[in-house]
C-alpha cells in the first residue's frame, strides 16, 4: 500500500484520499500518490498574510539568518533519509548530493548573506543619502522593506529539494512567507523534506506552506504585494506570465526556464592541450549528471570544424564507459529519467532532432541498464548527435530534449561560434573553453548579451571550478529570452527581489530616524560620554564626538614618511610639489587617517574590542603643512549579530561615520570605521 502525500496548508497537513499514483523511476513500482482532497487556497493565502507575515516581521534580518543556519544544520543531520527517497527519482548518490546537500548549502549561504550584508531590523538603507537643497535641510535616499505579501514558488521536477530551498531561502530572509508547489512526479521527495522542516519547529508558523498537486485558483488570489516565481519549461513560463491576475495586479513574476545552453571549444585549443580534454569531460558530465535533467545542461557543443571528428570520437569513448542503471549499484554512474512521461518526451524530441542531425552515440551502442526490475524504469541512453551545418538548421537551436542528450555543432571562426551561441535565443549559461585571454576578452562581452552566466574554463580554473551546470548562491542564476528573462540567486540581489524599494525625502534627521542609520546633516547627540566608552546596548545612532584640533607640521610628514617608507614626491619634493595641481607639499592621506584616529580614539580598555575595517574612504581635499584638522566621530549603524565570545559575553557591530575637516570647516577625509563592541551582559 502506497503513502498518500499531503499538502501543508494553514498549519495543517491536508490530504487523505489518494489520487494520481507516483512510481519509482528505477523499477516502476508505486511509491506514493497525490491527494484528491481539494485545497482551500483562500485559506492558504490568508494564513500566509495574517499569520506568516507578522511572525516573520517579529524577527529581523539577522534573526531570520540565524533560523536559516539552524535549519541547514537540522536538514544536514537528517540527509540520509532524504537520500534513500531520492534514489526513487532515478538519481545517483552524486546526483542527490547536488539536490539535498546543495539545498542545505544554499540555506547556509543565505544565512551568511543575512549575517554579513543585512542590518538588524527590517529596513535596508540603500544609500547614500543625497542632498536635495542648498542649505542641507532637505535630502533623499532609498529604503528596502519586506513586501508584506506572499511568494508563490512553482518548481520543476528535476531538483525536488534544492529547487524549493533556493527560492525559499531569500524570500524567508526578506521576511516574505512562501507557498511552494513542486512538480508532481517527484513531489514525494519534496514532501519528505518539508515534513522535516515543519517537525524542526525552527520556522515561525506561516513561513512555509506546501502544495501537492494542482495550484487551482491560487494565482487568482494574489495581489500586487505578492511575488510569483517559476522554474520549468519556456512554454509554461510564457502562459503563466500572461495570467490575467498577474497582469491585472502587476505581480512581479520571475521565470527560470529551460534553455539550449552551449559549450564552445575555442579555436586556439588543440587536441594535445589540457583544455581539449576539459571540454570533452565537461560535455560528457553535463550529459550524464542527473541523466541530463538540468536546466543548465549543455545541449549544444560548438566545436571548430577541423576538430569535430576528434571530439566525436573522444565523447563516444567516454559515454561508452558510462554505466547506466539502478543508482543503488556501486558502479552505476547514471540513473533514470524522472518518469515514463519524461522518457517518452525525450524520445520524441530526439526523433525530431534526428531529422536534421546524425546519431553519433545512442541506444544502438550497447545500451543495457543494470539492476533488478530496470526494464520497468524510465531509463534513456546517453545520446550524442552531430549537426554539420548548424547555421542552416534552426531545429537544433529550438528543440530541447530534456535528458542525456547533446548535439555537436561545427563552426568556422569565432564570429560564427558567437552566432551559433546566440541562436539559442537566450540561455542560462555558456561555457567557453580556451587558453587565450584575448579570445575570452573578445567572446565573453559579445556572448553576454544572450546568456545569464558564462564560465571561462582553462587548466587554471579547472582546479577549483564547480562546472558548467552548477548555479551558485552568490551568483545570479537566470538568463534572457528563452531562458525566462528572470534572475534567481545572486546573494543579496535575490533577497532584494522580495523587498520593496521606496524613495524617502525629508530632513537628514528624519531620514536617519526612518533608516535607522545616521545621515550627515542629522542632529547628533553629545552627552559628555565618549562614544567608545559606551556598551553596545547603550549606544544610540547619532551619538557623537567632536575632537580637539591638531596642526600638521613638516615633522609629521617627515616622520610618517620614515615610518611608512612612502617618499612620494608630493610629500617631500618642494619644487615638484609647487608645480603640481596643489601648489605645495601635502601630508600623506594615511597620515591624516592616523592623526584622526589619534584625535578620537579612547585609549583605555573599554567596550570597543576591535577595528576590523574601513568603508567608503575618500580623501576629499589635500592637507598641507600648517593646516589644522579635527574629526567628528558619530555612531552610524548598529548590527546585532546575536553572537557571544568564548566567555559568553555578547558582541555587536557598530559602524562609525568619520568626517575630518580643516580650519576652514572643509571636509578633507570621509569614511566609515567598523568596530566590534561588547555588550554589557
Amino acid at each position: 500500500m502506497t503513502t498518500t502525500l499531503q499538502s501543508y496548508i494553514a498549519g495543517q497537513w491536508v490530504g487523505k484520499q489518494a489520487a494520481q499514483e507516483l512510481r519509482s523511476a528505477v523499477n516502476g513500482r508505486p511509491i506514493a500518490s497525490t491527494h484528491a482532497d481539494k485545497i482551500d487556497f483562500a485559506q492558504a493565502v490568508h494564513h500566509a498574510r495574517k499569520v506568516g507575515v507578522p511572525a516573520l516581521l517579529k524577527l529581523d534580518f539577522q534573526q531570520r539568518a540565524e533560523r536559516l543556519k539552524a535549519l541547514a544544520k537540522f536538514l544536514g543531520e537528517r540527509k540520509e533519509a532524504l537520500y534513500a527517497i531520492s534514489a526513487h527519482t532515478g538519481a545517483t548518490r552524486n546526483d542527490s548530493w547536488i539536490d539535498i546537500e546543495g539545498g542545505s548549502g544554499t540555506l547556509f549561504a543565505y544565512a551568511g548573506v543575512g549575517s554579513n550584508e543585512l542590518p538588524s531590523g527590517n529596513v535596508v538603507h540603500e544609500g547614500p543619502a543625497l542632498s536635495l537643497g542648498k542649505k542641507g535641510g532637505f535630502a533623499g535616499t532609498h529604503i528596502l522593506v519586506p513586501r508584506g505579501g506572499v511568494a508563490v514558488h512553482i518548481n520543476a521536477f528535476n531538483f525536488p529539494i534544492w529547487g524549493l530551498l533556493e527560492k525559499f531561502a531569500p524570500s524567508f530572509l526578506a521576511g516574505v512567507p512562501c507557498i511552494g508547489k513542486p512538480a508532481t512526479s517527484t513531489s514525494y521527495l519534496t514532501e519528505a523534506m518539508v515534513r522535516l522542516v515543519i517537525e524542526s519547529g525552527i520556522l515561525p508558523e506561516g513561513s512555509l506552506q506546501l502544495v501537492i498537486g494542482s495550484t487551482g485558483d491560487l494565482l487568482d488570489r494574489l495581489d500586487g504585494q505578492d511575488v510569483v516565481t517559476f522554474t520549468g519549461s519556456a512554454d509554461t513560463a510564457a502562459k503563466l506570465r500572461v495570467h490575467p491576475n498577474i497582469v491585472r495586479h502587476s505581480i512581479p513574476f520571475n521565470a527560470e526556464a529551460d534553455s539550449l545552453n552551449c559549450a564552445v571549444l575555442a579555436p586556439d585549443v588543440e587536441p594535445g592541450d589540457e583544455e581539449f580534454d576539459l571540454f570533452v569531460k565537461e560535455v560528457a558530465r553535463e550529459m550524464t549528471v542527473k541523466a541530463g535533467q538540468k536546466c543548465t545542461a549543455i545541449r549544444r557543443a560548438i566545436v571548430p570544424r577541423r576538430y569535430i571528428d576528434e571530439v566525436s570520437q573522444r565523447l563516444r569513448a567516454r559515454l561508452a564507459k558510462t554505466v547506466v542503471g539502478d543508482p543503488s549499484l556501486a558502479d552505476v554512474r547514471m540513473g533514470a529519467l524522472a518518469s515514463h512521461d519524461q522518457q517518452r518526451d525525450v524520445g520524441e524530441r530526439v526523433a525530431a532532432l534526428l531529422q536534421n542531425a546524425e546519431l553519433v552515440f545512442g541506444e544502438r551502442d550497447g545500451f543495457a541498464p543494470q539492476g533488478e526490475g530496470v526494464a520497468q524504469g524510465s531509463f534513456f541512453a546517453p545520446t550524442l548527435l552531430l549537426a554539420r551545418n548548424p547555421m542552416g538548421d534552426d531545429s537544433v537551436h529550438d528543440i530541447e530534449a530534456f535528458g542525456p542528450v547533446s548535439t555537436l555543432m561545427a563552426y568556422d571562426g569565432i564570429d560564427e561560434a558567437l552566432a551559433l551561441a546566440a541562436k539559442g535565443k537566450g540561455s542560462l549559461v555558456c561555457t567557453l573553453v580556451t587558453k587565450s585571454a584575448a579570445t575570452a576578452a573578445q567572446f565573453v562581452p559579445a556572448a553576454a548579451m544572450t546568456h545569464g552566466r558564462i564560465l571561462v574554463l582553462d587548466r587554471e580554473a579547472a582546479v577549483e571550478s564547480t562546472g558548467h551546470g552548477s548555479p551558485l548562491p552568490m551568483l545570479k542564476h537566470g538568463g534572457p529570452g528563452r531562458a525566462g528573462g528572470g534572475e534567481e540567486l545572486g546573494g543579496v540581489r535575490a533577497v532584494k527581489h522580495y523587498l520593496q524599494r521606496t524613495a524617502v525625502q525629508g530632513s537628514p534627521s528624519m531620514l536617519a530616524a526612518v533608516t535607522g542609520e545616521f545621515v550627515r546633516g542629522a542632529k547628533v547627540t553629545e552627552d559628555g560620554t565618549h562614544p567608545f566608552r559606551k556598551y553596545f546596548e547603550e549606544l544610540s545612532i547619532g551619538d557623537s564626538l567632536l575632537t580637539h584640533r591638531r596642526t600638521v607640521t613638516e615633522a609629521d610628514i617627515v616622520n610618517f614618511g620614515g615610518m611608512s617608507g612612502d617618499y612620494f614626491y608630493m610629500h617631500f619634493d618642494e619644487i615638484a610639489a609647487k608645480q603640481s595641481q596643489f601648489g605645495k607639499r601635502i601630508a600623506h592621506g594615511y597620515f591624516v587617517l592616523s592623526a584622526a584616529a589619534g584625535l578620537f580614539v579612547s585609549p583605555a580598555p573599554g567596550p570597543v574590542l576591535a577595528n576590523y575595517g574601513l568603508d567608503t574612504l575618500r580623501f576629499v581635499k589635500p592637507v598641507g603643512i600648517g593646516d589644522t584638522i579635527r574629526a567628528r566621530l558619530t555612531a552610524k549603524r548598529k548590527i546585532d549579530r546575536n553572537r557571544k565570545d568564548a566567555n559568553g559575553v555578547g558582541q555587536g557591530v557598530v559602524a562609525w561615520d568619520v568626517e575630518v575637516t580643516n580650519q576652514d570647516e572643509e571636509v578633507v577625509a570621509s569614511y566609515d570605521i567598523l568596530t566590534l563592541v561588547s555588550k554589557r551582559s
